[in-house]
């Protein structure tokens, strides 16, 4: 695979911070203002709206910038949406607030757009890309033109992001400080917030929870009252959240910050209020792919800061009130006598020769509909009958080459933040078999952390040859100049 020169390889345009960071916390006051005025009306256009015009400045002016407001948006579009609906706007299905995080994501589109003339440039990209506009244009011939355009900004939005990523390698040391940075800050707010949901149940939530039982029969987050939440806290299910944390106390392992400890307890927490298993069988699987691929020094600070961790859980799980919850859970992981378990599998036996023997797919848009697994409950029969062998074939593929070429460099060994991306994009990836993980938020993992974990290749794959070439010259001059990224 053939990579290309970053998108900004020199310093972009200089503009004050300050006017970056006065177009967020607007955009955050006036959020604010619709929410204390119960304009909950006004914020569905509004947020949307401005999450765009914020995210298209950051992204011409501020790409570092760009990337947390991005990911930011992901964290917390859903609790806006539920504060909307409490505060004036009452139940609204489907929410213009959740396209905010999609619309945003899909600014990154440009990056491709500018990079298709050359299309040995990141080809396991691209192959992702021409299977999800294979299965839009099926879908287009087949199913709702609007429920297709939407499938198909959750699609291709998380790929052009990770690609947005991949593209700017030269400069990966500050992505790296920024996504740190960004799910640092995210799993302590996230995190924190579910457990006090889980804890208190907020009224915003607790309607929320109400209506969707009513109106779309959602009922796999628990009910609404306190310690009856399945924790999703910011976000709109305990699947998508999960996954998050997920990725969340995996980075923060690998982290070196006063908040560290903090925010790994408060994410591990959480996510065992989720209730959400393949998370847990993804975190194990992360953890497994994550330690043996470091140095010997790297592994022994890493099984001890795992080992802190488990001495500040395994005694808080054990308590009332998240014993209860949380140990026959637990349990369940290795009774197959399991409804959910059960479930699944009679789902899978039913749908699966189905899926495979469908060649063209019936598109983007397709809506599964079944007794025993619901229609976000598999990723393999959600690709299946959404492209077909003609769509999912390359798909998989290109995601594989990337997996691929992840596990053919030795950079990892000394770079944490590397081998905890692509322990991310496993733990997320083998997922697919029990979430849908090609669209929303666990596609946004997934192809970040891919795309991250790239940039990260390169980088120390292009520097380790200007090493050896030229010993004397250890930078690359202009690239990395942090005034380039300035962003305080």
């Amino acid at each position: 695979m053939r990579y290309p020169p970053s998108l900004n390889a020199h310093s972009p345009k200089q503009l004050r911070p300050a006017i970056a960071w006065i177009a967020i916390i607007t955009f955050i006051l006036l959020t604010l203002l619709c929410v204390v005025a119960r304009l909950g009306m006004v914020l569905n256009l509004l947020f949307p709206a401005g999450a765009l015009v914020v995210a298209a400045l950051l992204y011409v002016r501020y790409p570092l910038m760009y990337v947390s407001f991005t990911w930011w948006l992901w964290f917390l579009a859903a609790w806006v949406r539920r504060l909307a609906d409490f505060y004036g706007a009452g139940w609204t299905d489907p929410s213009p607030i959740l396209l905010a995080p999609l619309l945003a994501t899909m600014i990154s589109a440009i990056t491709f757009l500018r990079c298709i003339r050359h299309p040995t440039v990141g080809l396991p990209f691209l192959l992702c890309i021409a299977s999800v506009a294979y299965g839009f244009l099926v879908g287009m011939l087949l199913n709702s033109p609007q429920t297709v355009l939407l499938s198909f900004v959750g699609w291709s939005a998380p790929v052009f992001f990770g690609f947005h990523l991949f593209t700017h390698w030269q400069h990966y040391p500050h992505y790296r400080q920024t996504l740190q940075r960004t799910f640092l800050w995210g799993v302590v707010v996230m995190g924190g917030y579910g457990i006090v949901q889980y804890l208190f149940a907020p009224p915003w939530d607790q309607f929320w929870l109400a209506q969707a039982l009513i109106h779309d029969g959602f009922n796999s987050a628990g009910v609404p009252e306190p310690l009856g939440i399945r924790v999703f806290s910011t976000l709109n299910a305990p699947q998508p959240f999960a996954g998050i944390m997920m990725a969340g106390v995996l980075l923060m392992l690998t982290t070196t910050s006063k908040l560290q400890p903090l925010a790994a307890t408060l994410g591990a927490i959480a996510i065992l209020l989720s209730l959400a298993r393949s998370a847990w069988i993804g975190l194990i699987v992360g953890l497994l792919v994550l330690i043996p691929s470091l140095k010997s020094s790297l592994q022994i600070r890493l099984i001890g800061g795992l080992l802190a961790l488990l001495l500040l859980i395994v005694p808080i799980v054990q308590i009332e009130p998240f014993a209860s919850t949380i140990l026959p859970r637990v349990q369940g992981l290795s009774n197959t006598q399991d409804v959910s378990i059960q479930d699944r599998t009679t789902g899978y036996q039913q749908l699966l020769g189905e899926a495979f023997s469908d060649i063209t797919g019936r598109g983007l848009g397709f809506s599964l509909e079944n007794n025993s697994i619901g229609s976000r409950d598999s990723g393999i029969l959600s690709l299946w009958f959404s492209l077909g062998w003609l769509g999912s074939l390359p798909y998989l593929t290109g995601i594989c080459l990337l997996l691929l070429s992840l596990f053919q460099t030795p950079v990892s060994r000394f770079d944490l933040f590397a081998s905890a991306a692509r322990a991310i994009a496993v733990g997320t990836f083998l997922q697919i078999g029990l979430n849908i993980i090609t669209a929303g938020q666990l596609a946004m993992v997934l192809w970040a952390f891919l795309g991250i974990g790239m940039a990260a290749r390169q980088y120390h794959t292009y520097h380790q040859r200007l090493q050896q070439n030229s010993p004397q010259q250890n930078t690359l001059p202009g690239l990395l100049s942090a005034s380039a990224y300035h962003q305080n």
